[in-house]
């Protein structure tokens, strides 16, 4: 039964497990814009905002901006955060209007080095992954209001709600009336 509660606890990952096992958890992002020839082959878990999506003849081309990933690995919304630019290539369909810019992503790669191209009016390397699992997040906007304390809906994060909390007559929270 101990088990049982242990692994209900424990969440649930969005990366599927198989692939998961794949992954170099000692692998940063700063590490592979560093020297991406040097971590090719390995597989990664990046987080990040995509800022452009281009269909090519055999594959889809996401320009995405990284973003470090938190619990779950769902990206940050905080674009201050990001360590730089990579290129995710999907070898598999991709309609590149299922991505459009601006939608936030949580993907597993494969890196394949790196590419050298103009980024405004300066040289740019961007390190390049062929992706091989790709989450999108829904906008925030898309998310149905929850309702918290007292019936108000709120938007935002799931986990977030006003907790308990000490006043000037003792602890508030969930039991405040409750008399033994």
């Amino acid at each position: 039964m101990a088990a049982f509660w242990l692994s209900a606890c424990a969440g649930h990952s969005v990366i599927p497990l198989d692939i998961e096992k794949q992954v170099d958890p000692t692998l940063s992002f700063a590490q592979v814009k560093e020297a991406p020839t040097t971590y090719q082959g390995k597989v990664i878990v990046l987080g990040g905002e995509i800022l452009d999506a281009t269909r090519l003849k055999e594959r889809t081309r996401l320009t995405v901006l990284q973003l470090p990933t938190g619990r779950n690995y769902e990206p940050a919304m905080d674009r201050t955060k990001s360590k730089g630019r990579f290129l995710a290539f999907q070898t598999e369909f991709l309609d590149p209007a299922t991505v459009p810019n601006g939608t936030r992503i949580t993907m597993v790669g494969r890196i394949t080095g790196a590419t050298t191209e103009l980024l405004d009016e300066m040289d740019y390397t961007y390190p390049t992954v062929t992706i091989e699992f790709l989450k999108v997040w829904p906008d925030a906007g898309q998310l149905p209001p929850r309702y918290g304390r007292y019936g108000f809906p709120y938007y935002g994060n799931p986990y977030w709600y006003a907790g308990p909390y000490w006043g000037p007559y003792g602890f508030y929270g969930p039991y405040r009336f409750i008399y033994w």
